[in-house]
This record gives structure tokens, C-alpha cells and sequence, in this order.
């Protein structure tokens, strides 16, 4: 009796656990028509999008239009720049792109969609199945028109396909801004180097030169060293390569010029250096580094009645981060005239080296966040006569940042 229980029980649980199995299975591959079209349209979408976050060029256009007429669900794509040329066209009636373009020219200009039916169609052996041209302008909020989509289709352009048609227009015009917001981007971010080079370049030049003439006629081994070592400093901070750096080479130009500033101060300088040899392959902003320790020098150091004082750089490595600080025992400044920008109050004489200051800090910290994003900022600590120190984190590695 127990054991046809016991055997009764073993069959149940085999039959249920079978159950269960089938279920899970039927429910892991279960999807409605309405949830594959959803994905297949999400899918389609991202992979025209990869193309045309690039902007819109012959190459972009190749790549997006398979997936614009896949997205359009008509036979044939053609995506037009902005004088009018055809970049790309997918699928076939090619022997209606004259038609097309002429089309595409007229939406362009009067920024409009253009409709040629069926009975304006000029149509080869080939094209007798295509029943209209369809052209929609490609246009951008405070740009204009960048371009057109047209579609050659085999029914009539009912209000469905006209909806459907502006909706992907739409969808390719937000990836092309997309596009053009990351090269306005890179664009300021050159613009803000070259403001960087240009404010380096009016005091520590003549300084400089300045200081290799002392040595002239006194010792001019020392005079030919500092000139190479200020021909070094110039040729990196004037190079047309890219906008990041690696902190090694960014430790490399610092040490240049604290090279020409030591020989101006004498021992009235000393600098403390402490880096963590995992860090120096670390990415940053080109020229981040450079005017943390130029402020630190003119404003800390410069600025005391003494002319002595220490400058201290440490890079520590921490886990996914490298944290960057450049501390001086200089004069200070009050933070909050520091935080409103409100640098009058330090006196006729030296608010514009203030200012300058204030203008290379902040720099900095734009392009750091906009590389990183908000939480890589600098840090400024500060007070009159206490000092100043900067920090900034950064990244080990950030995707599609390198030097």
C-alpha cells in the first residue's frame, strides 16, 4: 500500500514538473504579432540611427536609406542633401530619379512636401508598377532644411503613408541634429583650446624669453637649455592634434614649464610631485592640467609678499577614477567671490590677473564636464591667505575618449 503511494506521488510530481517545463518554455517564446512588429521597428530604427548620428553624408545616407525603406514599408527610398544631390538611393524604379530629384528641389525650396501621382509620372518598362513619387523636406529647428526623403510607391499615398512618411522624416532629422549637436560640440571644444593657448601665451612668453636673457652672457649653456625646454613647452601647447591627452604627456609639458618658472623664481619655488605610475595613461582634456598649475604659480605663489612658496601635484589612483590636484600655499581668494564671479573687489591692479584665473578654472571645468558629465567638475578649495587647491576627477576609461 505505501508503495503504490509513493509511486502514485512520483508519477504526479513527474507529470507536474512537466507541466511546468512546457509552461516556462510556451511562455519564454509566446509573443504577439503586435510585440515582434514593436521590436522589429525598434530594431530597424536604431540601425538607420548609427548612420545618420554621423550627419548626413553620402556614406551615412548609403547606410540609413535600407533601413528608412524598411521603416517607410515602400519599395524604394532616395535621401537628397541640401543642394539637391542625391546621396543614396534603395530599391528599385531608378528611372524615376530625375523625377524624383526635381521633386526633391521643390520641397527643398518651398520647404514642403511634394506629391508627383500617377498621372504625372513619366514612367519607363521598368516603373509601370510605381504609382507616385513622394518627397518630404528633412528640416531642422534653427537650421532649415538639411535635405529630403522621397519614396516611390505602388498604391496610392493615402493619409496613413503621408503620416508615416513625415514620422520618419521627423526620426531622421532628430538623428542628424544629434549629429551636428556633437560637432557644435567638438567645435567649441577647439574654441576653448584656443582661448586656453591665447591666454598662456601674453605672460609666461615674455616671461620666459625674459628669463632665457638673464642667462645670456651669465651662463649660456643654462640660457640654450631653458630655450629648448621653452621651444618643447610652445610646440605642445600650440599642437594641432587631437583634444585629449594622456596625463603622462600633460606631466611631461608641466614639468617644462615649471622647468622656465624655477628659473625665474630661483628657490623661492619648490614643487612637490607625487603621481601613482597606474595613472599616467589616464585620458584627459588637452591642456586641463596645464592652467591649474599656471594659476597656482601667478595667483599663489606670484601674488606673496615672501615670493616663496610650494606647489604641490599628486594624481592617486582611485579604483575606477584618477583624482588630480594642484595645491599652492599662495594668497588665497575668498570663495565666494570666487563661486559669483565677482573679482573687482580684489583690487584695481590685479583683477584682471584674477579674472584670467577665474576664466582658465572655469574652462576647464566646462570641458571636463562635458566630456565626463556633470560629476567630473573641479573642486576649488580656498580662502584668503590660506591657500588654493584644485581638484578634478577623471575617468580611467570612458568609451569613445582617447588620446
Amino acid at each position: 500500500m505505501n508503495g503504490t503511494v509513493v509511486a502514485l506521488l512520483a508519477v504526479a510530481m513527474l507529470v507536474v514538473a512537466g507541466v511546468a517545463a512546457l509552461w516556462l518554455r510556451t511562455r519564454r517564446g509566446l509573443t504577439t504579432p503586435a510585440e515582434r512588429a514593436v521590436h522589429a521597428t525598434l530594431h530597424t530604427a536604431s540601425l538607420a540611427a548609427r548612420p545618420l548620428r554621423r550627419g548626413l553624408d553620402a556614406t551615412s545616407a548609403q547606410e540609413a536609406a535600407p533601413h528608412l525603406r524598411s521603416l517607410t514599408g515602400t519599395p524604394a527610398v532616395a535621401l537628397v542633401d541640401a543642394d539637391g544631390t542625391c546621396l543614396a538611393w534603395s530599391g528599385p524604379f531608378e528611372g524615376l530619379s530625375e523625377q524624383l530629384l526635381a521633386a526633391a528641389h521643390r520641397a527643398i525650396d518651398e520647404d514642403r512636401r511634394v506629391l508627383v501621382g500617377h498621372g504625372d509620372l513619366r514612367r519607363g518598362a521598368d516603373d509601370q508598377a510605381a504609382r507616385a513619387v513622394v518627397v518630404q523636406p528633412l528640416v531642422i529647428d534653427g537650421v532649415g532644411v538639411v535635405g529630403a526623403l522621397g519614396v516611390v510607391t505602388t498604391t496610392e499615398p493615402g493619409p496613413a503613408l503621408l503620416g508615416v512618411l513625415t514620422e520618419v522624416a521627423r526620426y531622421a532629422c532628430s538623428q542628424i541634429e544629434l549629429a551636428e549637436l556633437d560637432a557644435s560640440r567638438a567645435r567649441l571644444d577647439r574654441a576653448e583650446v584656443r582661448a586656453l593657448r591665447a591666454q598662456i601665451s601674453p605672460h609666461f612668453i615674455y616671461n620666459a624669453l625674459g628669463t632665457v636673457a638673464s642667462f645670456v652672457r651669465t651662463d649660456p649653456e643654462r640660457a640654450r637649455e631653458l630655450l629648448l625646454e621653452f621651444a618643447d613647452f610652445t610646440r605642445y601647447s600650440f599642437r594641432a592634434a587631437g583634444e585629449y591627452t594622456l596625463l603622462a604627456d600633460e606631466l611631461r609639458n608641466i614639468d617644462r614649464y615649471l622647468t622656465l618658472e624655477r628659473a625665474r623664481f630661483g628657490n623661492a619655488l619648490e614643487v612637490r610631485l607625487q603621481v601613482a605610475p597606474e595613472v599616467l595613461n589616464v585620458v584627459l582634456p588637452f591642456l586641463a592640467l596645464q592652467p591649474l598649475v599656471e594659476n597656482a604659480v601667478r595667483h599663489g605663489i606670484a601674488g606673496k609678499s615672501t615670493r616663496t612658496g610650494t606647489i604641490s601635484i599628486v594624481a592617486a589612483d582611485e579604483g575606477t577614477d584618477c583624482v588630480i590636484s594642484v595645491e599652492d600655499d599662495g594668497v588665497g581668494m575668498d570663495p565666494e567671490l570666487l563661486r559669483s564671479g565677482d573679482l573687482d573687489a580684489e583690487g584695481e591692479g590685479r583683477t584682471s590677473a584674477k579674472e584670467a584665473a577665474h576664466v582658465g578654472l572655469a574652462n576647464v571645468d566646462d570641458r571636463l564636464r562635458a566630456a565626463f558629465g556633470n560629476d567630473y567638475g573641479l573642486v576649488v578649495e580656498t580662502a584668503p591667505g590660506a591657500g588654493t587647491k584644485v581638484s578634478m576627477r577623471v575617468p580611467k576609461f570612458r568609451p569613445g575618449i582617447r588620446a
